[in-house]
């Protein structure tokens, strides 16, 4: 039987949508199930819940960069047949990706058939060689043409399956919303193999969508739109409040071409709403009725549960001089001049006893004047940081909204603790799933402020707060970037209470293997942003952020696992904002992220996504991994003591065996060529010499696994880095890879050092909050719920939480024997003085960098000109960097004039624990002085640089970063 519409007896015969949503005792199968998580050392924080029975999922091969994840869902084995049976339609393995065409790799013998099964009410099963169950029987023909070639660029991983042939008078509108299978019959008429379908191609072809979606005010009503095309029936719960016990009104909503959609009354607003959405969810097997937060929802209760109706244009939620602050804005000539300081909103002011109680750890600290915090930030941006880039700030799960749920140590008896006892751990550990603390990588609604920020989760006072905190640090001259994880969600299902699209559209939102089980090599539940759908929300989420809060960046948690044409249409459509029609200048808006390569989209294996090398050319900016291994050593998936060019190799061994003192000379040599390429914004066509002598370009320099190093094709699309977030900070690595002996003072230079590297290089520098205050984490590699304990910030100067116990069991424990005498050790514990110390060293290399134009250049033609390396070459000095910036003079041909003060610049970068001199004939007979904010610095030993014309040697102290300027 053809089917040409959908059953209006379906409808009738569905339960009545009306309240609560039920229990969450349904037994149900899942793919979503715990594997080895490869990353940055993050992974969401899950509550373990043993609420259904879940089916496996099958074995996949792991990709190589090793990541670490903990999952919600606990693993009961079911055994799965190999034979035709009903076990079969758990998977999905044909894929229906245009309306006329079915792709599925399965052989049809001859004399043998192939049909698509439809069932209204999800009551299809293989017994006995048949198909059973179904409404609807449509024969399909395989088609000797193959797979269109734009299917194929959109599911290239699907390239060499067979294509069958979908009749034209099928109505596939009607179809999807059913439970469907196909399967193969032999000659004898059996069924010789079934799977289910997935949809996402075919939905994209019939139901991509550019019209209204979620709330929409007007002056007498308020209208929903909800895109679903999968679901049989929706329905809005409306209550009065965040805890009605009944909805005061449940409305239907009609649906056109698979957008829902019901105009109600402005009485509407202030109130909440939840989804009802009957649909087929393939984890099931079953038509489920599903409750649902809008997808597009601007607000939330404060248990999060139910959609707040608000009005983000409303007056009444806009500050004083909300509607000026695009004008007001620090101004941002290039991207070039960019520099960032990122921060975790709780870890900004949770420790600051500066600040109000009610106001600690949110976003109102940001708006105080002269809280220790904010007079921190101020000095900050003074000096040129110009970004303030925040870890996760949209609705995430891990931390309860209401903080009175909250549980909580008694830091003063953790206090009295060893520096290297493991009680403070096994204390937080305990309690960390239920404290106010985590990263805020799991997210749940990527529209919404975390309302755990917030000082009342309720209401709209969440949206308030986040723009008075955007405003007051656009005051003090620092820019937002939001931190933005498009790549995953943190639940799936149609009863999780954590799931939101994955019950709207089941199967469309989350990327899916060729089995049909949700892909998670990010760590749980990958988004597909090469589906329409998943992609405009993305660009829907970005132009909220910007328009409704002002933001003025965004940065891509794992870009790699996004399309690059998402990331284009992204990067365009937020440029396209005007001050004058949206409140905002687009163009000003900065966007980078992790273009990590990996997973079931490593090499294009899902599209084009945006790596580290497919985006140079782009204009937006990804991380540089290279820079950070080569100074530090090894990388953070290697061994603690792995030596590099800032921590000691060769120079300074540690006792870590790294295969002999040739092998050491041609990683040290190896790691100056990647740092050197990475000072020139990572640039691929940039010339150098190398350690060989040669003059090679930035990509043909090598990394270890024999990958290019640079990628980059403009400044702007490196992000220069040497610590973040993850792993340990720059201070706890230096302590861990430099030998045991050295002093902390040294370990001090050393961290600032790293740090200068960054500031002088051209490309975008990028800081992790508390490096510039030789910030300790007790060696924890992974704080993404390490509470408050192991991720102090102390802007009193006082302390750099260095030996609070040994980090937690979890994910350092292999690690305990060498960081415990480490912590056990008093004098590697920095003092006052060298914290103090450490930040004024920090702000004197920032001013030197927002000193001259030529650290800061704007094309890679100006850094190819002007930029040069010397102590190059098999004979260089080891341990140590030179690089010089020249400009040209007004009125002399050749290079154009770009600084007014200085014409030639030296920077060199001293690594070795001696001090060394270095003389270049092509430096001989100048006029070079240290430059003055050196000269006037409070570091004497940098004050001991030298330079002499005649031979033009400079003499640079042991473990420093010296500058030298030429006035015009």
């Amino acid at each position: 039987m053809v089917l040409t519409s959908f059953s209006s007896s379906l409808l009738s015969s569905l339960p009545s949508l009306t309240g609560p949503p039920p229990s969450n005792s349904n037994v149900y199968f899942s793919s979503s199930l715990p594997s080895p998580r490869r990353r940055l050392n993050r992974k969401p924080n899950h509550h373990h819940r043993n609420r259904h029975l879940y089916l496996p999922l099958l074995s996949r091969t792991s990709p190589t960069r090793s990541i670490h994840c903990s999952s919600s869902f606990s693993s009961m084995p079911l055994e799965v047949s190999t034979s035709p049976s009903q076990d079969s339609l758990l998977y999905s393995r044909a894929f229906w990706v245009t309306q006329s065409i079915i792709a599925w790799n399965a052989d049809v013998v001859r004399d043998g058939s192939c049909y698509l099964y439809a069932s209204q009410t999800a009551a299809l099963s293989v017994t006995d060689g048949e198909v059973e169950g179904h409404d609807f029987k449509i024969k399909l023909e395989e088609d000797s043409g193959g797979i269109p070639q734009n299917v194929i660029a959109k599911f290239p991983h699907i390239r060499d399956y067979k294509a069958f042939r979908v009749p034209s008078t099928v109505d596939a509108k009607s179809l999807v919303k059913c439970q469907l299978a196909v399967a193969t019959f032999g000659s004898d008429g059996k069924c010789s193999y079934a799977t289910g379908l997935q949809l996402p191609g075919v939905l994209d072809e019939l139901f991509a969508y550019d019209g209204p979606l979620g709330a929409h005010y007007s002056e007498d009503a308020v209208s929903l739109y909800l895109w679903a095309p999968t679901a049989q029936a929706v329905c809005a719960c409306v209550y009065k409040n965040a805890n009605s016990r009944d909805p005061v009104e449940v409305v239907q909503l009609k649906e056109f071409n698979g957008v829902w959609s019901v105009e109600g009354s402005k009485g509407w607003e202030g109130c909440y709403y939840v989804y009802e959405v009957s649909v087929y969810h393939p984890s099931t097997l079953h038509v489920e009725k599903c409750y649902a937060n809008d997808p597009y929802a601007r607000g939330l209760s404060p248990d999060s549960q139910r959609t707040l109706f608000v009005n983000l244009d409303s007056d009444t939620l806009k500050p004083e001089g909300w509607e000026k602050l695009a004008d007001e804005k620090p101004i941002i000539l290039s991207f070039s001049d960019i520099s960032i300081y990122e921060l975790h909103v709780r870890d900004f002011s949770a420790n600051d006893h500066t600040v109000h109680p009610d106001f600690r750890g949110g976003y109102l600290a940001f708006t105080l004047e002269d809280s220790a915090g904010v007079l921190h930030l101020k000095k900050l941006s003074n000096a040129g940081i110009t970004h303030v880039h925040l870890l996760p700030t949209f609705q995430f799960a891990g931390v309860d909204d209401v903080k009175e749920n909250w549980k909580c140590v008694d830091s003063t008896v953790l206090e009295k603790l060893p520096p290297d006892s493991t009680e403070q751990q096994a204390q937080i550990t305990l309690i960390q799933d239920d404290d106010g603390y985590n990263w805020g990588y799991n997210p749940v609604l990527w529209g919404v402020p975390k309302g755990s920020y917030a000082s009342n989760p309720s209401g709209s006072c969440r949206t308030i707060e986040f723009r008075k905190m955007v405003q007051a640090l656009n005051h003090i001259g620092l820019r937002v970037v939001l931190d933005v994880v498009y790549n995953h969600l943190h639940g799936n299902g149609p009863f999780d209470e954590n799931s939101v699209l994955d019950k709207i559209v089941p199967g469309y939102y989350l990327r899916r293997n060729t089995d049909g089980f949700i892909e998670h090599s990010t760590c749980v539940n990958n988004t597909a942003s090469e589906h329409y759908m998943v992609e405009r929300m993305i660009i829907d989420d970005m132009l909220n952020w910007a328009g409704n809060y002002k933001v003025d960046g965004f940065r891509f948690d794992l870009m790699g696992h996004i399309m690059k044409s998402t990331m284009v249409k992204a990067k365009d459509a937020v440029n396209r904002l005007t001050k004058e029609r949206d409140g905002i200048d687009g163009s000003s808006v900065y966007i980078y992220g992790e273009g990590w390569d990996f997973g079931e989209v490593a090499n294009n294996g899902r599209g084009i996504n945006a790596s580290q090398f497919n985006v140079g050319g782009t204009g937006i900016g990804s991380f540089n991994d290279r820079i950070r291994d080569a100074m530090l050593g090894g990388s953070p998936f290697g061994h603690p003591l792995q030596q590099g060019f800032v921590t000691g190799l060769m120079l300074q061994p540690n006792g870590h065996d790294h295969g002999g003192k040739d092998v050491e000379e041609l990683i040290l040599s190896a790691a100056k060529d990647h740092i050197q390429v990475g000072m020139a914004a990572n640039l691929r066509d940039y010339v150098l010499t190398n350690s060989d002598g040669k003059e090679v370009k930035g990509m043909e320099v090598l990394t270890y696994g024999g990958a290019p190093v640079a990628y980059a094709l403009h400044p702007a699309e490196t992000i220069n880095y040497v610590s973040a977030h993850d792993n340990e900070t720059l201070f706890d690595v230096v302590s861990m890879k430099t030998p045991m002996e050295i002093s902390v003072d040294e370990r001090c230079r050393l961290n600032h050092l790293a740090s200068s590297v960054i500031a002088l290089s051209q490309g975008i520098p990028f800081f992790h909050s508390g490096d510039e205050m030789l910030r300790s984490k007790s060696l924890d590699r992974d704080s993404y719920n390490s509470g408050d304990w192991f991720n102090r910030l102390d802007f009193t100067y006082n302390s750099n939480n260095w030996g609070v116990g040994l980090p937690p069991k979890q994910k350092n424990e292999k690690h305990w024997p060498l960081i415990r005498p480490r912590l056990a050790d008093p004098s590697f514990k920095p003092q006052k003085n060298h914290i103090l110390a450490a930040i004024n060293n920090f702000l004197d290399v920032l001013q030197i960098r927002y000193s001259s134009p030529l650290f800061r250049l704007t094309t890679a033609n100006a850094i190819q000109e002007r930029v040069r390396f010397h102590n190059t070459g098999p004979s260089w000095v080891p341990g140590v960097i030179v690089m010089s910036f020249e400009d040209g003079h007004r009125g002399v041909p050749g290079l154009t004039q770009l600084d007014p003060i200085y014409s030639f610049i030296v920077v060199i970068f001293n690594a070795s624990p001696s001090e060394v001199s270095f003389a270049s004939p092509v430096l001989r007979a100048r006029t070079f002085q240290l430059h003055p904010i050196q000269a006037m610095s409070a570091d004497e030993v940098v004050k001991n640089s030298s330079y002499e014309t005649s031979t033009g040697c400079f003499t640079v102290p042991p473990r420093t970063t010296s500058v030298f300027v030429e006035y015009r």
